[in-house]
């Protein structure tokens, strides 16, 4: 019993460390534990089981929250500077008469505003306020797939928005994310947005993650892909650093604006 109240007390204090620095190490938690190594890892692992931090090479992070869902309205306040940026470049990997898709997230929203220009352009999305901007773009035509309406994001969800997706084509999937991590993939809060930006991904050529850098070092409720998966990542240049070297080791193009 001492012995179990011991470790939950230690495991305690690893959570308060952990509130006031960014990261903690293992071998600086076994000395000032005074406890092996092995013991330390055990730790951090049972606390990234319950969610409390992110397991690293060599120690853990601090978990930012991310996973709880916010509406579509309190998404486009956040960081809306970067993410019309990130809309802006993204067209820059749309030809004429592409075919592409996209999710119903606040960034992709962001992309979408800036297709006026094309004169041939074929768009699928889930997305409803998607499809409202874009309908009054005379040369982008508008593919919605069906499915239930999720009333938070104003978008259509379900096995009939998946299975109706299978039957197109696509030059370019355009995906945002609750959270990205180069060792944790992208994730999401929803399991229906994770399956759907599955099935998005698995009928594009080409995959371009859009997300402002406050998604970074983050990990959600469910998995959508490795970051192995994406060709193209654009995000603001406030990236960690950390982040940023584990990206640039790896064939995933990454476009900072």
């Amino acid at each position: 019993m001492k012995k179990e109240r011991n470790t939950l007390n230690r495991r305690s204090e690893i959570l308060q460390l952990l509130e006031k620095q960014d990261d903690i190490s293992v071998i600086s938690l076994s000395k000032m534990f005074d406890i092996s190594e092995v013991s330390i890892r055990n730790d951090l692992t049972q606390l990234e089981n319950k969610g409390l931090l992110i397991r690293t090479r060599g120690g853990a992070i601090k978990k930012k929250p991310s996973n709880f869902d916010l509406n579509l309205n309190q998404r486009l306040k956040k960081n809306y500077i970067e993410k019309q940026n990130i809309g802006i470049k993204a067209i820059e990997y749309i030809n004429e008469g592409s075919t592409i898709v996209m999710d119903s997230g606040s960034t992709t929203l962001e992309v979408a505003k800036n297709l006026k220009g094309f004169k041939k352009l074929k768009l699928i999305t889930n997305s409803i306020p998607i499809a409202e901007i874009v309908a009054d773009y005379k040369g982008v035509e508008v593919i919605m797939p069906g499915g239930v309406l999720r009333s938070e994001m104003r978008s259509l969800v379900g096995s009939m928005t998946e299975s109706n997706l299978l039957n197109y084509y696509c030059d370019i999937a355009f995906v945002g994310t609750d959270s990205i991590s180069c060792d944790y993939g992208i994730s999401t809060s929803i399991m229906e947005e994770a399956t759907l930006n599955q099935t998005m991904m698995k009928i594009a050529k080409k995959v371009i993650v859009v997300t402002d850098s406050s998604k970074f070092q983050r990990r959600s409720f469910v998995k959508i892909a490795d970051i192995t998966k994406i060709h193209t990542i654009i995000t603001d240049k406030n990236i960690p650093v950390e982040e940023l070297q584990k990206l640039e080791k790896l064939p995933v193009e990454l476009v900072l604006i």
